[in-house]
């Protein structure tokens, strides 16, 4: 991700005083926007949405563990200030006596090696220990929580000298969520035996409301017990899976309707070095065999929510799975080292890396009797994923480094899977030296698809309405996979979200080429976040979708598969002279014309629109209009800095008459989308 600096206001402004005076002297005459076919094929796919684990996207965010480091793997590493005990506190009650230790003598799975001791020297009324979760744990009254751990009994009594334990002696934790002040919500049992892990479950059922709660763990028997992997889950996740996504979080993602999702990332991919590459075979399989790691934005990571649950997710929403893989090298800001960091998985080992990437296609899309195939039927999915889409590498510096490891990747997966569309990497920005040489990389290997980044401020935006115009269409095609108008003070403004929508009437014009688009990040967690704006932020409590989120709603929600050309007053397509910007779709399968109107002027536009030659409206227009004050955000952006709306910027909609000629006024500072039944033809794709 890239941060581009400007004056975003001033320039901006003087964009809407041009376009202003452009459209003052006809505003007696109603502004034409003339349809024209005919109709040529375009990708159904263009808008979806690009997931990283970014601002406590998932651990503390979709993924609905609530409870904080559950592994005791936390570390300096993670954040300077954590150890694997961190957010883990000691409880002695009613004359109760013990201590909180560490240990990884003996632990569940080498991935997963650490894990808490609690001493219990005296009983008392309860020893153990707590947990408050990220920011304090959210319940509420009557829903019920599924608790589980990892247990083992290490000694009764006395560490020295005690005596055996027998493999069916029976001990008994108590978990219990509480108050801060200790109050009872709900508890369960949690029974065992013997000395050797084991995994008891339970379900507790909330008997209040509480913004704050605790999971307090009691031991019962004097001695020392081990924990690992404590969890605590709603059952009522989405799709009531289990290991599931918060349910209101994966819900407002859902309402997206994406027709794909990119994960893991995102710098996250290639990692802060070598050995913090994302490696999707330690994120399948049961969660206490997962390898956690440190998250390259400085904080941690626990794979719970893994490769399965980002397809099994992808399967639910109805969106193509577009998962993206390291192209065998680390990130170029590694080791906090300027760009300078970027290192390569030596060449002996590249025969097997390339094995893992070959692995994940067949994980997702082998038979169950498959090696791999099997695993992914093991977890509870023998139905192939259908895999179509295969990212390698992620803004990575374009050096000789890097381009002989995409070559040996690109060559193996075109070998053995023709049908996966590889998607290259051309760095993060929209120009420059790795921009240029990674397209001319995709062009020597006739790469299927190259995936584009930027950031820019909102004028840019307006200005680059015909980028795509111009690429030629027997290259590479493109993804573009990050981007965001970025306006003053990183906001995510009605202003922004109108220069995006102008920018998605281009790329719905360019869709034969610009295959697939997403905005950039997806989520971010109130208090917990590394960057901004983001589409979606929300806390403990609450989701709160930015005014850009509609927009990127819009556009899903009304696409089509294919397009006709559209001149406002007589200019080219994607003119942004008159500061009115406008795309045109059909679907098919609907046999509905869809046309998006973005008026970024300060004065309502009245619109005179001529459809296709040989197409007529065969019922009322359906329309769904944005607008409001440019320089508000929507409430709870954590950026608004005073500056937001009093109410959420939605879209609204209504029905329109549809009579000839057909006229529309498109509010200032608006996104419009009109839908139309039509009937006739004029000639298609």
């Amino acid at each position: 991700m890239r941060n581009t600096p400007s004056n975003l206001l001033a320039l901006l402004t003087a964009i809407v005083l041009v376009a202003s005076l452009a459209t003052s002297s006809q505003a007696q005459e109603p502004l034409a926007i003339q349809i024209t076919g005919p109709a040529t094929a375009i990708s159904p796919d263009l808008v979806g949405v690009f997931f990283e684990d970014i601002n406590y996207a998932a651990d503390g965010g979709l993924y609905a563990e609530l409870i904080q480091n559950r592994s005791f793997e936390y570390s300096p590493l993670d954040r300077l200030e954590w150890t694997p005990l961190s957010y883990w506190e000691m409880v002695n009650r009613g004359g109760g006596k013990g201590s909180l230790g560490l240990d990884a003598s003996r632990p569940l799975h080498p991935n997963n090696p650490q894990y808490a001791v609690v001493y219990v020297d005296n009983v008392g009324d309860g020893v153990g220990v707590r947990n408050s979760g990220f920011d304090g744990i959210a319940v509420v009254k009557g829903a019920k929580y599924d608790v589980s751990l990892f247990v083992r009994q290490l000694y009764v009594e006395r560490r020295w000298g005690g005596r055996a334990i027998p493999e069916d002696q029976a001990f008994t934790l108590t978990a219990r969520l509480e108050t801060r002040d200790g109050q009872n919500l709900g508890e369960t049992q949690l029974r065992f035996t013997g000395s050797d892990w084991q995994h008891p479950t339970g379900v507790i059922t909330v008997n209040k409301r509480e913004s704050n709660a605790n999971l307090v763990l009691l031991a019962n028997t004097q001695g020392a017990v081990a924990l690992d992997v404590v969890s605590l889950f709603p059952q009522d996740t989405f799709r009531n899976r289990k290991n599931g996504l918060r349910r209101d979080l994966a819900e407002t993602i859902a309402a997206l309707q994406p027709k794909f999702v990119r994960f893991p990332g995102g710098c996250l991919v290639h990692g802060n070095g070598l050995g913090n590459m994302y490696r999707w075979k330690d994120t399948i399989g049961p969660i206490e065999q997962r390898r956690a790691q440190s998250n390259i934005w400085r904080y941690h990571q626990t794979m719970g929510l893994g490769y399965f649950e980002y397809f099994q997710f992808c399967e639910d929403i109805g969106a193509k799975p577009v998962p993206v893989v390291p192209a065998a090298v680390c990130c170029q800001n590694s080791g906090i080292t300027a760009g300078r960091g970027q290192e390569g998985l030596p060449l002996d080992q590249m025969d097997d890396y390339v094995q893992e990437v070959l692995d994940l296609i067949e994980w997702a899309n082998g038979p169950a009797d498959s090696e791999w195939g099997a695993k992914r039927a093991a977890a509870g999915h023998p139905e192939p994923f259908n895999l179509q889409y295969l990212g390698v590498g992620n803004e990575d510096h374009i050096t000789p480094i890097f381009r002989k490891r995409f070559e040996i990747i690109h060559q193996a997966i075109k070998a053995k899977h023709p049908e996966i569309t590889v998607i290259g990497t051309v760095g993060p920005a929209p120009a420059g030296p790795d921009f240029e040489q990674g397209w001319s990389i995709a062009d020597t290997l006739g790469v299927d698809m190259v995936d584009e980044h930027y950031y820019m401020p909102p004028e840019w935006f307006l200005e680059n309405t015909r980028r795509y115009d111009q690429y030629d269409r027997s290259k590479s095609q493109v993804y573009l996979g990050e981007y965001a108008a970025h306006d003053h003070g990183r906001q995510a403004t009605l202003r922004s979200a109108l220069a995006e929508a102008a920018y998605l009437t281009h790329l719905e014009r360019n869709a034969d080429i610009v295959r697939l688009a997403s905005y950039a990040p997806l989520l971010a967690r109130r208090g917990h976040t590394q960057w901004h704006p983001d589409l979606i932020y929300f806390d403990k409590h609450s989701v709160y979708p930015t005014v850009n989120y509609y927009v990127q709603q819009l556009f899903s929600l009304h696409s089509g598969d294919q397009q006709f050309d559209v001149r406002i007053a007589g200019r080219e397509p994607g003119d942004p002279s008159t500061g009115v910007f406008a795309s045109a779709v059909f679907d098919s399968k609907e046999n509905t014309l869809v046309l998006k109107l973005v008026n970024t002027t300060p004065e309502s536009e009245v619109t005179r629109i001529e459809l296709p030659e040989g197409y007529s409206a065969e019922s009322d227009a359906t329309v769904h209009v944005l607008s409001g004050d440019p320089v508000h955000s929507n409430p709870m952006d954590p950026m608004s800095r005073g500056r937001e709306a009093e109410t959420p910027m939605v879209p609204k909609a209504s029905t329109m008459k549809v009579a000839q000629p057909l006229e529309y006024v498109a509010p200032a500072f608006s996104v419009s989308v009109l839908r139309l039944k039509v009937k006739g033809s004029g000639g298609g794709a």
